[in-house]
């Protein structure tokens, strides 16, 4: 009998496996993240969770009903710039048009910048005799033989990945299916052949040339890596789809992440976002500022109306721009796992980590450079012998010696660096949120903090104070909350088919035919994962734009062809953010978008108690609010009642987090067991 959810997340550090029963509570487990095969790493968590269910790996499998896998696989290819190698087909006269990449340079004001690392060097960037119109029109007829040569050259040069991409194929994409069939013809033996009208059938053409050539480049790592993983699952008695995490907040089947990988970029931390957005209006919280600080970065995002900001075309991974849909989730390098380290008698924390391996000092796998989860356990923030549910004791005299040796060079003792390195990682994680909030246009004093990830809860409310804001929200399963996020994703596939013609002119018919081809294409996925028709929720748009602007903005619409109220929308957007009227000038339509969701069931949460009394399980001397405090009073999360209420100086313990109160701040358990914390001014 199928029972069990798992939801799975790896990090920098840790892999996460969440287990949900079928009561709603939870079952969370960490093993080390295993960066030269992630497989191996979520094998050793899943193992974890049978033996911590007094089950075989085999028993927990066979009873699994669903499976959500959250990778980082396309981005290490990315940051390691490791995919395959890749070659490119273009249309003639478009063969450099990605190194032009619209002038747009990272830093305007650095002359030395070095371009971007090539994923097609440009004797693999090849030019075909072939033009569409941009009407769909045929223009210039495919060469044929000149496709065969090209592939022959590009199999000479050792390509295994192919990208074509050829002029307005959004609007007629025959040139391109059959320059497929003549690769594979030539070449059966190539990893991937992507298509740019099916990676991103949308104009402009610098995007969807570069994010299909990202898609090319990162589509077989990931490929072979989902391959491996569902046969290693199939293997120990997994019998259903293995799903993956999408860069839009959803989640997809392997073979539909395989297909279009560049999808997966970014995804990581999605599943968290998801489910801050649901926690925090669970508690009764407006927009919300989601934080995830774990061993090796700080990622946030802006969650406004319940719903995470999300950026349609201008995105840049690793330096390249990836025109799909991404939940903005902007990173900085800044965890538990941040090395303290010191230059010209200055400190500095991070970007660098220890992760998994060799780890913080206090660790004892053999690091010797202090972090920042060293500097909170040496202020009594960690409990050395709590630390991963009391199955690892931490080294208290190995972390001070490594904070010791570091001070000797800057003229400060142990405890001094630690509190210095603190106030740094704090600093570099509250000037992100500014960051983020400035360019929004939000102020801070307007949002919660909804923090988690193994060391959220450490350092909430001491951000959340130096920004004004007054309450945060630490969820239960904080240290394990993107993987539980994942396993309330809902199937997401986001489509999209190009069509250019002035609004007045739009051909309904034409419209209607495309709304049923991307119908047709999202429902097909969806039941592929097993998603009944009736749990399918359908979400319209029409992509418009000025006359002169290059990127369209998405208007929802009821009904794909209901184009006269769309751009009564779209003049009334254009007003409220540029204050002007522009109502004279007449709309272009650039395409038509549908988002198809498959809700999935989502087991209800567990209730806490009614509210009881609780007392704390221990004391320690713990460094808060700026200050040392002695006999702080330590509680257990999982003992915690709702209505119950703590407040500081105090620490909450849980399995693999810890939560840090400063005098004033007051902490009451949620109904369904997340803290909410009422920060100190």
């Amino acid at each position: 009998m199928t029972t069990y959810r798992i939801g799975i997340d790896v990090g920098g550090t840790f892999t996460d496996c969440v287990l949900k029963r079928p009561d709603g509570s939870l079952l969370l487990e960490k093993a080390p993240t295993t960066p030269l095969d992630q497989s191996d790493g979520v094998m050793a968590g899943l193992e974890q969770l049978a033996a911590a269910e007094d089950m075989s790996l085999r028993d927990l499998l066979t009873g699994t009903l669903t499976i959500v896998h959250g990778t980082t696989t396309g981005d290490n290819t990315m940051i390691q710039m490791t995919g395959a190698p890749t070659g490119l087909l273009v249309t003639r006269g478009f063969r450099d048009e990605i190194e032009f990449r619209r002038c747009y340079k990272e830093d305007i004001w650095d002359p030395t910048l070095p371009a971007p690392e090539p994923i097609a060097r440009r004797r693999v960037r090849l030019e075909i005799d072939e033009r569409m119109t941009a009407e769909g029109e045929i223009d210039t007829p495919l060469d044929e033989e000149g496709v065969r040569k090209a592939v022959a050259r590009l199999r000479a040069f050792g390509v295994t990945s192919i990208a074509v991409a050829f002029l307005h194929s959004y609007l007629n994409p025959r040139h391109e299916r059959r320059a497929r069939e003549l690769i594979l013809a030539e070449y059966p033996d190539v990893e991937m052949v992507s298509l740019s009208h099916e990676v991103h059938p949308k104009p402009p053409e610098f995007e969807r040339t570069s994010t299909t050539l990202v898609n090319a480049y990162v589509g077989p790592p990931i490929a072979r890596y989902l391959r491996r993983l569902t046969e290693r699952l199939a293997d120990n008695g997994y019998a259903h789809e293995l799903l993956v995490a999408t860069s839009a907040g959803g989640v997809a089947t392997a073979d539909a992440a395989a297909r279009r990988a560049v999808a997966t970029l970014g995804s990581g931390p999605t599943g968290g976002v998801s489910a801050a957005a649901r926690h925090a209006a669970a508690a009764g919280l407006g927009d919300v500022v989601s934080v995830d600080m774990g061993g090796t970065s700080y990622d946030l995002c802006l969650i406004r109306d319940g719903r995470p900001d999300v950026k349609m075309d201008w995105n840049w991974f690793q330096r390249y721009c990836v025109g799909i849909p991404m939940v903005d989730i902007p990173s900085v390098g800044a965890g538990g796992g941040s090395i303290i380290w010191q230059e010209q008698g200055v400190l500095h924390v991070g970007p660098q980590s220890a992760q998994s391996t060799p780890g913080p000092v206090c660790y004892g796998r053999g690091g010797l450079e202090p972090t920042i989860t060293d500097a909170d356990l040496v202020l009594g923030r960690l409990d050395p012998a709590g630390f991963h549910g009391g199955r690892m004791e931490l080294d208290v005299a190995g972390a001070r010696a490594a904070l010791a040796d570091l001070g000797g060079r800057v003229g400060l003792d142990a405890e001094q660096v630690a509190t210095a390195a603190v106030r740094l990682v704090d600093a570099h994680m509250t000037d992100a949120i500014r960051r983020v909030l400035s360019l929004a246009g939000a102020d801070p004093r307007r949002f919660d903090l909804v923090a988690f990830g193994g060391m959220g809860g450490v350092h909430a409310a001491t951000q959340a104070r130096a920004l004004g804001m007054k309450r945060v929200l630490i969820p239960r399963a904080a240290a394990g909350f993107s993987a539980l996020g994942l396993l309330a994703a809902d199937h997401v596939i986001d489509g999209s088919r190009g069509y250019l013609s002035p609004t007045a002119q739009a051909d309904r018919g034409h419209l209607a035919e495309l709304a049923a081809d991307l119908e047709g294409s999202a429902r097909a996925e969806l039941r592929i994962a097993n998603v009944p028709d009736e749990r399918v929720r359908l979400e319209w748009s029409l992509l418009l734009v000025y006359p002169g602007q290059t990127f369209d903005t998405s208007i929802p619409v009821a009904d794909p062809c209901e184009v006269e109220a769309a751009v009564a929308e779209f003049h009334r957007r254009n007003a409220e953010a540029r204050l002007i009227e522009a109502r004279a000038q007449e709309p272009l339509l650039r395409g038509i978008r549908l988002t198809a969701v498959g809700e999935v069931d989502r087991p209800a949460d567990p209730e806490l108690p009614e509210s009881g009394v609780v007392g704390p399980v221990g004391h320690r001397r713990i460094w808060a609010g700026e200050r040392w405090h002695d006999r702080v009073p330590v509680y257990a999360m999982e003992s915690l009642m709702s209505g119950f209420v703590i407040d500081g100086p105090a620490a909450i313990g849980g399995t693999f987090t810890t939560v840090i109160l400063a005098p004033g701040d007051r902490a009451r358990p949620t109904p369904t067991g997340d803290l909410l914390i009422e920060v100190a001014g």
